[in-house]
């Protein structure tokens, strides 16, 4: 990938835009990651329930999505560079919120902002400005490779972010993960652009012509159905599990090495799902993985938690952990474009965050309940196996588009 983007142009070559990209992707991504440190201290200053802090993440998750949908139309519109840099700006805000919040409400807010400025700087917004950078044929290789960047983001945050709590408190390491996200508006630079216009019935098709289209096909409504589940299962696991393993009697170092190994497996994960979701069809590949995720699960459940399981578990759990991302958003690219992919994407990663606001909330709030997380783990069980059969009836086409006298134009 060395030569210059079609169209982007040639001011900046195409391995350029992948390097910051991916750079801008992990930046993003682990930070949000590593929330779940903050489970415990926060929670004891404050003397807050674990629901209080879940439900902030929460709706840290569903804001996320909220803000992938229409942050997406923006940059279909306006541009990446400027979207990434107006999410930058507002995830900054959002992480010293949280360090300056003294009320339930107020950290909530917090939230809020969070999971806006991250839809606004994700690797969905980056994603799509690879799409367009590359034929169709190297999406899926190319979403891999900015997928793989989020998951080092999560590997390298993840004792990052411990280590500035140990070091610096709670209050002072969320100032300093603000701080990083400065560098999000100059990687931007090379990401600059937004699609050109797509001309379907003759004009260029409108956002809300879009939307009606996406929704109205059943390829895409059943792809959106199984990204929650890949949403309730991670944002459950990402938020909660640190603490899980310190309730059934393990140090709080083995959640800082499982969310590392996570990361670093999730590297060859979304590499590998890249690389097979040219070579097989994707709905395939997706059933796959889900189910895996369900066998994983029952088997981590079902014997004793020790150092070894843990680290087995980060580890199988890591190669399947984002590996859906490749895939999905190369079938969305597949049946409908790029000409509106940041914002159909984002719709579908909408459901993902629908389904992370339940895993956080409902882990926090069944927790409180029962004094256990298991609940929610058989939840997570029961939705990957539901998972793995909605993705079999998916068409692999573009959508056909009618033209006047009957002709079909391919969506493209």
């Amino acid at each position: 990938m060395t030569g210059p983007s079609s169209e982007q142009g040639s001011r900046f070559p195409l391995w350029l835009i992948v390097v910051c990209g991916c750079l801008i992707a992990a930046i993003n991504f682990g930070p949000r990651s590593s929330m779940g440190f903050y489970l415990r201290p926060i929670t004891m200053e404050h003397g807050w329930s674990r629901e209080t802090f879940s439900l902030a993440m929460a709706w840290q998750n569903l804001m996320w999505g909220v803000g992938a949908t229409f942050l997406g139309g923006f940059a279909d519109r306006y541009g990446t560079a400027k979207t990434l840099s107006i999410g930058a700006a507002i995830y900054a805000l959002g992480i010293l919120a949280m360090g300056w919040a003294q009320t339930p409400l107020a950290f909530h807010g917090a939230g809020v902002l969070v999971g806006l400025g991250v839809a606004g700087s994700a690797f969905g917004i980056v994603m799509a400005a690879f799409g367009r950078a590359v034929t169709p044929d190297k999406r899926s290789l190319v979403f891999g490779f900015a997928t793989a960047a989020g998951s080092f983001g999560q590997f390298l945050f993840s004792p990052l972010t411990q280590g500035l709590i140990v070091t610096f408190g709670w209050h002072d390491s969320l100032t300093i993960l603000a701080a990083l996200m400065a560098a999000i508006p100059l990687l931007a630079i090379p990401l600059m652009g937004k699609p050109p216009a797509k001309m379907v019935h003759g004009h260029d098709q409108s956002i809300g012509e879009a939307l009606r289209e996406a929704l109205g096909h059943r390829s895409y409504l059943l792809l959106v159905s199984g990204f929650f589940v890949c949403g309730f299962q991670i944002a459950f696991i990402t938020t909660h599990f640190p603490a899980y393993l310190q309730d059934v009697g393990l140090d709080p170092k083995w959640g800082v090495t499982a969310l590392m190994l996570i990361g670093v497996f999730n590297i060859v994960g979304s590499l590998g799902s890249g690389v097979l979701g040219m070579r097989m069809p994707k709905r395939w590949l997706l059933s796959f993985i889900y189910f895996a995720r369900s066998v994983a699960f029952t088997l981590f459940l079902l014997f004793p938690a020790t150092p070894m399981s843990v680290m087995l578990f980060a580890a199988v759990l890591g190669v399947l952990w984002l590996s859906t991302v490749p895939p999905t958003n190369a079938l969305v690219a597949l049946m409908f474009g790029t000409r509106y992919l940041a914002m159909l994407g984002g719709v579908v990663f909408f459901s993902h965050q629908v389904g992370s606001f339940l895993g956080v909330w409902l882990g926090g709030w069944l927790y409180d309940l029962n004094r256990s997380y298991d609940p929610v783990w058989w939840m997570g069980v029961a939705l990957g196996l539901f998972a793995a059969v909605v993705h079999l009836p998916i068409r692999e086409e573009p959508v056909e588009r009618s033209l006047p006298g009957g002709a079909v134009q391919p969506a493209e």
